[in-house]
């Protein structure tokens, strides 16, 4: 089924409103979205370099400081 949103024409809100509105709805039903193989493959990789002591923690709102920082 084709969908014609005019992009264009929408104001950022009404793009974000979209967004949200689809992904409100996908929320519903998360036992019917699949994962890709790679987010498998990206999780083991991961829970690897926890092992291994090869990653580090951050806490979130030191992390928003530092990207907001970084951005400006």
């Amino acid at each position: 089924m084709p969908i014609n949103l005019p992009l264009k024409e929408m104001t950022l809100q009404e793009k974000l409103a979209v967004m949200e509105l689809l992904w409100e709805d996908l929320v519903r039903t998360p036992d019917s979205i699949e994962s890709p193989p790679w987010h498998r493959d990206v999780l083991e990789e991961r829970g690897q370099r926890i092992a291994e002591g090869k990653s580090q923690f951050t806490d979130w709102e030191k992390a928003k400081l530092e990207i907001r920082n970084k951005l400006s």
